[in-house]
């Protein structure tokens, strides 16, 4: 079986919003002896939209009658049309998943395409996506070693670590290109905890001054050395810990940090030397990446090149492959059908042992919240060689301990499960939890971190559920 869908993208960014559209070959790579294993085996980007910036109508309010013209225009200098689409995904990120009405933008185009994957990326989840658009993740597992990726946007820099293929940490500042705005040579806006930083620093700016690059290149440095002591490159002064965004907390000082990449709107200035007018896009971003480049303390960590920069955050959405569940599954009718749940996933070296399911599923929840509280997330992992009873009541208590706060929640437990165990331990779990919480546990599906899953209503005579992978299709 050989297959070819058509897939969009929109990344509707704190600066700019843009749009890809892809072509998907998908092939069955099983034999025809075993159960259908479908996979992508070629991504091509056939198109690549302008870059614009994002159409506000306040600064709390995105204009979203603007980005849907905005997108319509794409379809057609592209020669598409939505109904061609099997595929797609919105994804809203930065200070624009903020606005008052990002919800809204989201049902303005939810019609463009067959059948969205739509996410607002919070901050944790924004630096993965864009550390594995950069390549960091395939970095890090090439070389065995530790690599950062900055994303370094307009109004946020967002900051994803691998180690050998895994994450291991991210991280958020307000520090961005668009933090500082300029128009006619004149500054016209200064995010106040830039401001404040510049005023603790002994330099002189403020709103109405004339955009003098030495001064505009003595606050970037501060940026920029701000930026270099979040990866731990350099000591953190006093003033650190204010940068980060919504109560962010810092990576830990020992990350031994070994490679670089740079992505975002701001990353082709730090990989290239700049010259010609240094406020063209009237802003500070030209030489908020001059200053970056310079700085010293980057130097301790190699330079990688990012395989995507501006289009890093996501390049499209991915392939729809419905597969069926095992029929040894545990499952409350009444919380069916379910669409984009994000996958949280357990790694095999993970599910080792007890202690670190619990932290795997701790550390990875926070990615998943809106405000605080947990959002429905679906909990997966491979529970290959827990087959005992005693290992699937020692499996159900991990979970249990370490997914507390969605058992607390609004919304069902949710586990996906590889290996055929789904039965035994939903039936465990909901005898630990004296029947008082949902639980749905499905079984002999395989899913990656960052996937989104369907699980839709009981089918041959409710015996197993249909369910559906969304792989979200990054460049790499």
């Amino acid at each position: 079986m050989h297959e070819e869908i058509l897939s969009v993208g929109v990344d509707i960014g704190t600066s700019t919003t843009q749009l890809v559209f892809s072509r998907l070959i998908i092939e069955n790579q099983a034999t025809s002896f075993t159960v259908p294993r479908i996979n992508i085996v070629e991504k091509i980007v056939e198109y690549r939209s302008e870059i614009y910036y994002t159409p506000l109508k306040s600064p709390t309010e995105i204009d979203a009658e603007k980005v849907k013209q905005l997108v319509l225009g794409e379809y057609k200098k592209a020669n598409r049309s939505p109904s061609e689409m099997s595929t797609g995904a919105v994804i809203i990120t930065g200070e624009t998943a903020r606005k008052e009405n990002a919800n809204e933008v989201l049902s303005a185009l939810s019609d463009l395409a067959g059948d969205f994957v739509v996410a607002t990326a919070g901050p944790d989840l924004e630096s993965v996506l864009a550390a594995r658009g950069a390549g960091a993740d395939g970095y890090s597992k090439e070389r065995r070693g530790v690599v950062a990726n900055l994303d370094v946007g307009g109004g946020t820099t967002n900051i994803g670590v691998y180690d050998n293929g895994r994450l291991i940490g991210t991280s958020c500042l307000d520090i961005g290109g668009r933090l500082i705005k300029t128009e006619n040579g004149r500054i016209t806006y200064i995010f106040p905890k830039i401001e404040d930083l510049a005023r603790e620093s002994g330099i002189n700016i403020k709103v109405g001054d004339r955009s003098e690059r030495e001064t505009v290149s003595a606050i970037c440095k501060i940026m920029a050395d701000q930026l270099a002591q979040a990866l731990a490159l350099k000591p953190r002064d006093g003033r650190h810990k204010g940068l980060y965004t919504n109560e962010g907390k810092p990576l830990p000082e020992d990350i031994g940090i070994k490679a670089l990449t740079f992505s975002g709107g701001v990353a082709d200035c730090v990989y290239t030397e700049n010259s010609g007018d240094w406020f063209r896009y009237d802003d500070v971003g030209v030489i908020l990446g001059d200053e970056i480049r310079r700085n010293e303390a980057f130097h301790k960590a190699e330079l990688l090149k990012a395989a995507e920069t501006i289009r890093a955050t996501v390049v499209g959405a991915g392939t729809h492959t419905t597969e069926i569940s095992g029929s040894t599954i545990v499952y409350d009718r009444s919380k069916l059908p379910i669409k984009n749940i994000p996958i949280l996933k357990i790694s095999q070296e993970e599910e080792a042992s007890v202690s670190t399911i619990i932290s795997s599923i701790k550390a990875q929840l926070p990615l998943y919240m809106s405000e605080g509280k947990p959002e429905q997330v679906a909990i997966a992992f491979s529970g290959e060689g827990r087959t005992s009873f005693k290992d699937i009541q020692v499996l159900a208590d991990a979970v249990i301990q370490g997914a507390q706060e969605v058992i607390d929640g609004p919304f069902p437990l949710l586990l996906v499960i590889e290996t055929d165990i789904a039965k035994a331990l939903g039936h465990s779990i909901q005898v630990k939890l004296q029947n008082k919480k949902e639980v749905i546990c499905i079984d002999g599906i395989a899913t990656i971190g960052g996937d989104y899953i369907d699980v839709g209503e009981p089918i041959g005579a409710g015996s197993v559920l249909p369910v559906v992978v969304k792989t979200l299709i990054f460049n790499s």
